[in-house]
């Protein structure tokens, strides 16, 4: 069963374009092998790090968007474990978040159409549910 899954992984910050773009295609290459797909790949740049991580401050980072089975992804994340050059790497599933966040926005989107109907004013209102105004009902004696 195929999935969407984002891949943030940090790369050394003394690396080269090539060598990244190597590294990149490499795991292009692993996706597609494996029955998966890549559908974007966003290179974020060089940024500061929240906290040293081995000994590196600042790091390149790349986000991979993948859609394919958990094999793929495991495969991935072995070969993001072993390769040198890779600080730190995160794989978050998110085709569940977007199924919730497409039902809310067909719940807001019903909404807007309900809200958009124009609606009676007070005057028609009671006439229109067959009622008699306030000020026609006579007052109750003490």
């Amino acid at each position: 069963m195929n999935r969407t899954y984002e891949l943030m992984f940090i790369v050394r910050p003394d690396m080269a374009d090539e060598d990244l773009d190597k590294l990149v295609s490499n795991l292009e290459s692993t996706v597609t092998s494996a029955a998966g797909t890549v559908k974007a790949v966003d290179r974020m740049g060089k940024r500061r790090l929240a906290y040293t991580v081995r000994k590196f401050r600042e790091g390149i980072y790349i986000l991979m968007t993948i859609e394919g089975a958990g094999t793929v992804i495991h495969e991935l994340e072995r070969r993001l474990r072993v390769t040198e050059q890779v600080i730190k790497f995160l794989t978050v599933r998110v085709d569940e978040e977007q199924k919730r966040l497409d039902k809310i926005k067909a719940l807001r989107d019903a909404r807007k159409k309900v809200s958009a109907q124009p609606t009676p004013s007070a005057e028609e209102a009671p006439a229109a549910a067959g009622e008699t105004p306030a000020a026609d009902v006579p007052a109750a004696t003490v």
